[in-house]
């Protein structure tokens, strides 16, 4: 079979051509301003920036929204932080409907069962977990010798997590493979990707 064909587009800051996984598409609201689609699906001109806070800060910094457009545009200084909660919320949402799909589970013991037996599609753990419940979460990953594949997220705060999932505390999480969950695992690389700092 053909290899399918990689959607790209123009980065407006390094002006570089990246597959539109390695983008983030922002949209010219009704107002004028400069909002974040991160779906990538708001109607009209759209401009794509590379999947990354810094970037995007770049872009701000260097007006070029305006300057794709070719027209008097209105920036959010905090465009960035506006595109992480909008990231947030689509993960958060997507972990919620994991959930209901029977395909991520909480609490440690079932967490650490799942990583142990190799049925652990990804682990995620609050931002605000103590050091000790980490650490023996790691080793049960490290112990299932999936360690190299198996992608553990510090993305969401407790309190994020627990909303998401109507639960109270949730520390740790495991998604379990299906439809759902991997919706949910692309949804927190693609906000892992967009906060990393890369190195200097």
């Amino acid at each position: 079979m053909p290899a399918q064909k990689v959607l790209t587009r123009e980065c407006a800051l390094s002006r570089r051509a990246l597959p539109v996984d390695d983008l983030i598409r922002f949209a010219l609201g009704p107002d004028g301003t400069i909002v974040p689609d991160v779906d990538g699906k708001a109607p009209g001109r759209g401009v794509w920036v590379s999947l990354s806070s810094r970037d995007v800060d770049g872009a701000v910094a260097r007006k070029v929204f305006a300057r794709s457009l070719k027209q008097n545009v209105t920036v959010p200084a905090e465009l960035a932080e506006l595109t992480r909660a909008r990231l947030e919320q689509r993960l958060t949402g997507s972990l919620g409907l994991a959930r209901k799909a029977g395909q991520l589970l909480t609490g440690a013991t079932k967490v650490k069962s799942a990583l142990e037996s190799g049925k652990a599609l990804a682990l995620l753990t609050a931002t605000d977990a103590a050091p000790d419940g980490l650490r023996k979460m790691l080793q049960a990953r490290r112990a299932s010798g999936a360690e190299e594949t198996l992608p553990h997220f510090q993305l969401l705060s407790s309190d994020q997590m627990g909303l998401a999932l109507g639960q109270e505390n949730v520390i740790h999480a495991a998604l379990i493979d299906g439809t759902a969950a991997k919706s949910a695992l692309l949804r927190a690389q693609r906000l892992a990707r967009f906060i990393a700092q890369p190195d200097e």
